[in-house]
C-alpha cells in the first residue's frame, strides 16, 4: 500500500548524529513488502544498558514478552535490536516463540551476543504466522553492513502505513562534554498508548545506570508517547527500547539537562507519530486544566481526543464545541456544566455553562481551517492538568483500514 506522504510530515528526515557505540544496518527480507526495506538490526558495544516500556494489552505479541523478560536484566556485554516490518507476530500462539527464539539465536551466533541480550520487535498485520526464515536468511547481510550512520534506512525499514520515517535527537553539554540522543519511530494507525505506543528506538552515548535509565524512560515516556492517540485503539506490539551505550564517558545521572533533553526526543518522535495518523489532516492539542486531580483531566483529555465525533467535526473544520462538551461528560471524571468554559486557541468559545457572549461562529470556523489547531478546556474545580495530542478523522482512515491486509 503506497500512501501519499502527510501534509503534517516535516519537510525532510533530520540529521542525526551518530551514536558512539551503536551501529545500524537495513535488508529487504520480502516479510510481507516487495521492492523495500522491511527489516533493520542495531548492534550496541560492550557496557551499553537497556530500558524499555511495553504494551499492557492483553494480547500482547510473543516479541512484547520476550522484550519484557529480559530488560530488567543487567549485563557487561553488548545488546542488538531487531526489528521487522509487515507481520506483528501477534497472536500467533507457540509459533510466535519460536520465530523469536529462532531470531534471536540467528542474531546472537553473528554478532556473539548471548540471546538473552537480543531484543525483538514486529509490526504489521496481526493473527499471521511470522516467515521469521526471511528474516534469519538476512542476518549475516545485516551485520556485514553495520554503520554508525545509518540511522534513517533503520528508521524507513520499520514503517508500515506511516507515510514518512520519523527521527529526532538533542545534544546537551555535561561538564563540559557533549552527550548526544538520537532516535526513530513508526505508528500511523493503531495509536492509543497503554504503557507505551507504537515502535520506538532511541540511543545515546550517555553513561548511566540501568535502574537510572528505566526511572527516566518510564517517567519522560507517561507524560510523551503516553499522551497521544490517533484511534483509541492499542497495539499487541507497542514498545520504546533505549540504550545508553555509555561511549561518551559522560556520566549523566543526576543532571537535569540530559532528562530535558531526552524529553525533547521522546515528544518530538511522539508528535510526529500523530502527525503521520492514518489520513490526518489536523495536529490537535488538547489540555485540560482546572481539573480535581491530573488524573481527572488526563482522563477529560483522553475523551475529547477519542471522541470520533469530535475528530469528524475538526475533519470538517467544524467548529462544534457541543462535542466537546458531550466528551466531557462522558468520561466519567469529575466535572460541573456550569463551572467550565472552552478556548478554541485563544478564541474564547463557552463559559460558565453557557456560549460565551463574545463568541463569533466566523472567528471559530477560521481557527479550525489551520493545520495544527489548540483545544483548551477548564473545569474551574482545582489545580489538575494535563495535555494530550491527536489527529482529526477523515475518510482516508477508513480507506486505509479497509484495504489493510489486502
Amino acid at each position: 500500500m503506497t500512501l501519499p506522504r502527510s501534509p503534517l510530515a516535516p519537510e525532510h528526515f533530520p540529521d542525526l548524529p551518530m551514536i558512539k557505540g551503536a551501529r545500524f544496518a537495513a535488508a529487504a527480507a520480502g516479510v510481507k513488502y516487495q521492492g523495500r526495506t522491511d527489516v533493520m538490526l542495531a548492534v550496541l558495544d560492550p557496557g551499553s544498558v537497556m530500558a524499555g516500556v511495553f504494551t499492557r494489552s492483553a494480547t500482547r505479541s510473543s516479541n512484547v514478552l520476550d522484550c519484557q523478560a529480559k530488560i530488567g536484566a543487567d549485563s557487561d556485554a553488548g545488546a542488538a535490536i531487531i526489528v521487522n516490518s509487515g507481520n506483528s507476530n501477534a497472536f500467533t500462539g507457540k509459533a510466535g516463540d519460536g520465530s523469536v527464539a529462532a531470531i534471536c539465536q540467528a542474531v546472537a551466533e553473528a554478532t556473539g551476543l548471548p540471546e538473552a541480550r537480543v531484543f525483538t520487535s514486529s509490526t504489521g498485520v496481526i493473527g499471521e504466522r511470522l516467515p521469521h526464515d526471511r528474516i534469519t536468511g538476512k542476518v549475516g547481510e545485516l551485520v556485514a553492513t553495520l554503520d554508525e550512520t545509518a540511522l534513517k534506512p533503520a528508521a524507513e525499514a520499520i514503517m508500515t502505513t506511516d507515510t514518512f520515517p520519523k527521527g529526532a535527537s538533542a545534544a546537551v553539554e555535561i561538564d563540559g562534554q557533549t552527550v548526544n540522543i538520537a532516535g526513530f519511530a513508526k505508528g500511523s494507525g493503531m495509536v492509543a498508548p497503554d504503557m507505551a505506543t507504537m515502535l520506538v528506538y532511541i540511543f545515546t552515548d550517555a553513561k548511566i545506570a540501568r535502574a537510572d535509565l528505566q526511572a527516566l524512560v518510564s517517567s519522560i515516556n507517561a507524560r510523551s508517547f503516553n499522551c497521544i492517540t490517533v484511534d483509541s485503539d492499542t497495539s499487541t506490539s507497542d514498545t520504546l527500547l533505549m540504550a545508553a551505550t555509555g561511549a561518551s564517558g559522560v556520566d549523566v545521572t543526576g543532571h537535569d539537562a540530559f532528562a530535558e533533553a531526552m524529553e525533547t526526543v521522546f515528544l518530538d518522535l511522539a508528535h510526529q507519530v500523530v502527525r503521520d495518523g492514518e489520513g490526518a489532516t489536523k495536529f490537535v492539542t488538547i489540555n485540560v486544566i482546572g481539573a480535581a486531580h491530573d488524573s481527572d483531566a488526563r482522563t477529560h483529555a483522553l475523551a475529547i481526543a477519542n471522541s470520533p465525533l469530535v475528530k469528524t467535526a475538526i475533519a470538517g473544520e467544524d467548529p462544534n464545541w457541543g462535542r466537546i462538551v458531550m466528551a466531557i461528560g462522558k468520561s466519567g471524571a469529575a466535572a460541573d456544566r456550569d463551572l467550565l468554559s472552552i478556548r478554541f486557541g485563544d478564541v474564547l468559545v463557552a463559559e460558565s455553562g453557557w456560549v460565551a457572549d463574545s463568541y463569533r461562529e466566523e472567528d471559530g470556523v477560521a481557527l479550525m481551517k489551520e493545520q495544527d489547531i489548540d483545544i483548551t478546556v477548564d473545569l474551574g474545580l482545582g489545580q489538575g492538568r494535563s495535555t494530550v495530542w491527536t489527529c482529526d478523522l477523515t475518510h482516508q482512515y477508513i480507506s486505509i483500514n479497509a484495504d489493510y491486509r489486502s
